[in-house]
């Protein structure tokens, strides 16, 4: 098995921890040397399953709490949200999750559809397990030493 390393967070599943866990996966990513922009992509689709998990997981009187995991590879940071969970056994995980597929019903994946449309655009890969709660694994692959368009023109436009 690859060598990765694992970062769980519980949070209760309330507003105003989005903030934190956001904070905790831009920590992360930067760790990575993940780039300013790929780095905001990641906290907004991380904020949308954390909006979505803390909007429709629990009733008015429950207590819940917002599990999330980072996985960090040498190539990628695999980041899970999830409510209604314990820690999580990654490979049980990874056996049973599928790929978020765009033609799910809205109602499958709670009112959360424009959030998961969103995940979807940001993210390299996102998958989604909905059996007792719900868990969106999303994948960001790192593209080390990929020198971009622009990155070399500075010198030439002055």
């Amino acid at each position: 098995m690859e060598l990765f390393d694992f970062i769980e967070i519980k949070v209760p599943a309330k507003p105003e921890y989005v903030g934190m866990v956001r904070l905790s996966t831009s920590g992360v990513a930067n760790r990575m040397g993940f780039t300013y922009e790929e780095i905001e992509d990641l906290k907004v689709a991380i904020s949308e399953a954390m909006t979505n998990a803390v909007t429709h997981a629990y009733g008015k009187e429950e207590d819940g709490e917002v599990t999330v995991g980072f996985g960090v590879y040498p190539d990628r940071l695999e980041v899970m949200v999830a409510d209604h969970g314990g820690s999580f056994n990654l490979s049980e995980v990874k056996e049973k999750i599928g790929p978020y597929e765009q033609t799910e019903t809205i109602e499958n994946l709670r009112e959360g559809g424009f959030g998961l449309f969103l995940i979807d655009a940001l993210m390299d890969k996102v998958e989604i397990k909905n059996d007792y709660g719900v868990i969106v694994l999303m994948t960001k692959y790192l593209h080390e030493n990929e020198v971009g368009i622009d990155d070399d023109q500075i010198s030439t436009t002055q």
